[in-house]
């Protein structure tokens, strides 16, 4: 793979405008001859604004084409095979025309090149979205992405600081999401010992508790809300673990204050200088970026991007035009060597406050681009009503930080329900609590009503305290794929409640439905 090798040869030191400059001729090479030709959805797309691949020469040139959303991928009662129109489906006459198969038959004969061709085209695998908002969307790979897949998983393991002689814990959960099998094939590729335990769902925490004490791994790598409640279960437990370097986290947002939580838990089990590295990824990008390894109380690097395998835009969520690097706002991506599922200008729905990047990294001296600051889901901004005659709005990405950094915390959810459980009265968000700390709970009570007030202008209309193994049950710990920090418990006249989600950013691989979704809610006085 062409484009795989040339990060290898050097893109990690070039400057930004040669970056720019072979992504462009990369974009033209794979529109022309490999999207064009066998996506249904782009040969429309392209028709309709009377495009072709001679018109994309530039990064900037991408400006051109539409925005492709969930929207486009999720089944509706007129089309329920959405997704399918955007995988590659190869036309024999056209791989017939190729100059490179015709020589390759000519040298190694037609089996051979009709090998390689199911090899790079045939759809043999599949991941999709969790589909907490909408409908699952598959996403198919081949042999070709598979390898892909592998590639990155070993420059994300590289990123992490991974050394051939460690040994890993995967935790993520098993199933058909890219968290865990980038983590897989990444291992794999960089030739490293893990034991993958399944999550909670497949072995339960006793289970990933006895993997703990008969691995002693040096990394642990998984989803920050089932890592923490498995580090507090090893703590009450007395488990050990000093070979612990490093946790690696990734399908959830990992707010300082999680940071700072789990940097102690470790230390309880005798692990010194633990580092805590997070990622991000997204199904629709097939693979996962990470930050370079940093102590708990030093300045997060920004995730490092592989240039040769996809171009991310920074936009405007509101005008839709690219903003300069350094400046805040949505994430977009475009593949560049994707076969399989394939999606072109990507909106995720992700908003990063500090942008890109392209200077280079003060831990690892890369020039790889970079994706700095937070990233929060523009989706879970919700309009809440404090009154009926005025309102707030209110983040709850920001909450997240509000409960993660509050001391004395250790798992929380926060519940939406209506009073009396009447769809016509007025809402209640009532917040459940672990307390780690002797505090007595009408102290902890209003240290938590004076951070809410402080932060977000409105305060729950309860707090309830639970003891750790109510709060795995009440947060899906073991249960759920994605443990749930954000509950609607609303009933509602149409049936479902409104909402239900982990409170996740795309650290996940789960694209909110509506981008720009704001749920009216009345809260009770």
């Amino acid at each position: 793979m062409k484009a795989l090798t040339q990060l290898k040869a050097g893109w990690q030191s070039l400057p930004e405008q040669t970056i720019r400059r072979l992504q462009g001729r990369q974009l033209h090479d794979w529109l022309k001859h490999t999207v064009l030709p066998f996506s249904a959805h782009y040969r429309e797309v392209f028709r309709e604004h009377g495009l072709t691949a001679d018109d994309f020469h530039t990064v900037e040139d991408l400006q051109r084409l539409p925005f492709t959303s969930k929207m486009d991928l999720i089944a509706t009662p007129e089309a329920p095979g959405n997704y399918k129109d955007f995988i590659l489906v190869p036309d024999p006459k056209a791989l017939a025309r190729r100059p490179g198969n015709i020589f390759n038959a000519f040298l190694n004969g037609r089996e051979t090149v009709q090998r390689e061709l199911q090899h790079e085209f045939r759809p043999i695998f599949m991941t999709s979205t969790t589909g907490r908002s909408a409908e699952p969307v598959p996403f198919v790979y081949t042999g070709h992405d598979l390898d892909l897949l592998a590639t990155t998983g070993r420059r994300l393991f590289e990123i992490c600081g991974a050394r051939i002689e460690y040994k890993l814990l995967n935790l993520f959960p098993y199933a058909p999401h890219l968290a865990f099998w980038q983590t897989h094939y990444g291992a794999t590729e960089f030739g490293v010992f893990m034991l993958s335990t399944g999550g909670g769902k497949v072995m339960g925490t006793e289970g990933n508790l006895r993997m703990l004490r008969k691995i002693q791994p040096d990394v642990l790598i998984g989803m920050p809300t089932f890592v923490y409640h498995m580090l507090h279960e090893a703590v009450q437990e007395g488990v050990r673990c000093p070979n612990l370097k490093r946790i690696v986290l990734g399908g959830e947002k990992v707010p300082d204050g999680m940071r700072r939580k789990l940097a102690l838990l470790a230390a309880e089990m005798e692990a010194a200088d633990i580092e805590i590295v997070s990622t991000y990824g997204f199904t629709e990008a097939k693979c996962a970026w990470a930050e370079c390894p940093c102590a708990v109380d030093e300045a997060t690097t920004g995730f490092h991007l592989y240039p040769d395998a996809g171009i991310i835009e920074i936009i405007d969520p509101t005008t839709g035009q690219v903003v300069p690097n350094g400046k805040p706002g949505e994430i977009v991506y475009t593949p560049l060597d994707a076969r399989g599922s394939v999606v072109l200008r990507y909106r995720t729905g992700d908003y990063i406050d500090g942008g890109l990047t392209y200077e280079t990294c003060p831990y690892c001296e890369r020039r790889l681009p970079r994706l700095v600051g937070r990233i929060s889901r523009r989706s879970e901004i919700r309009e809440m009503h404090l009154d009926k005659l005025k309102g707030t709005l209110v983040d709850f990405n920001e909450l997240e930080h509000v409960l993660d950094d509050a001391p004395g915390i250790g798992a929380w959810q926060l519940e939406l329900r209506k009073q009396h459980d009447d769809p016509l009265e007025l809402d209640e968000v009532i917040l459940h609590v672990h307390a780690l700390d002797e505090v007595s709970e009408a102290t902890m009570t209003r240290n938590l009503n004076h951070r809410f007030a402080a932060r977000t202008e409105f305060r729950p209309n309860r707090i309830e305290f639970h003891d750790a193994a109510t709060m795995r049950a009440l947060q899906g710990v073991g249960t759920q794929l994605k443990e749930q920090k954000v509950v609607d418990h609303r009933p509602q006249t149409g049936g479902k409640p409104a909402m239900a989600t982990s409170a996740e950013t795309s650290h996940n691989d789960t694209p909110t439905t509506n981008r720009n979704h704001q749920s009216e809610i009345e809260v009770a006085s």
